[in-house]
């Protein structure tokens, strides 16, 4: 029996480089050119976007961007390496403000989502469905 090989993106950011930020979308976005149903990978990208710039802004360390296709759905994790502070929560953003509303996307727009304790740091991570996906491929047979 042939072992299957899971599509996976991993990606070290550095501290504070915000330019990792597109970097890590056009990684994602190649990662999953042929995953999901229209819109799906723009949800993700968009999702990954929130987790890895809150990594880079709010810790001082750099931090781990890993991406993993499985057959139901996509796991993305972005790993931080401080020992301190408050778990990540979505709270309700200041009418006036432009930041505070990365959680809120993600607790929305994702079908699962947490933050992981890690031995050291903590990982914040999403999970999409690839539902769409084989409703997708259910049609394409069917025509």
């Amino acid at each position: 029996m042939k072992e299957q090989t899971v599509p996976q993106l991993r990606r070290r950011l550095g501290r504070a480089d915000l330019r990792a930020v597109p970097e890590a979308r056009r990684a994602l976005r190649e990662l999953l050119r042929h995953w999901g149903g229209p819109g799906q990978s723009e949800v993700a990208e968009l999702l990954t976007s929130e987790l890895v710039t809150n990594a880079l802004v709010h810790t001082e360390e750099g931090a781990v961007l890993t991406a993993t296709v499985g057959p139901r759905a996509l796991r993305v994790e972005v790993r931080d390496f401080v020992g301190h502070g408050p778990r990540p929560r979505p709270r309700t953003p200041r009418e006036e403000s432009t930041n505070g509303r990365g959680l809120v996307l993600v607790e929305s727009l994702a079908d699962d989502w947490g933050v992981r304790p890690c031995e050291v740091g903590k990982s914040v991570w999403f999970e999409l469905g690839a539902e769409a996906e084989a409703e997708a491929e259910a049609e394409a047979e069917a025509a």
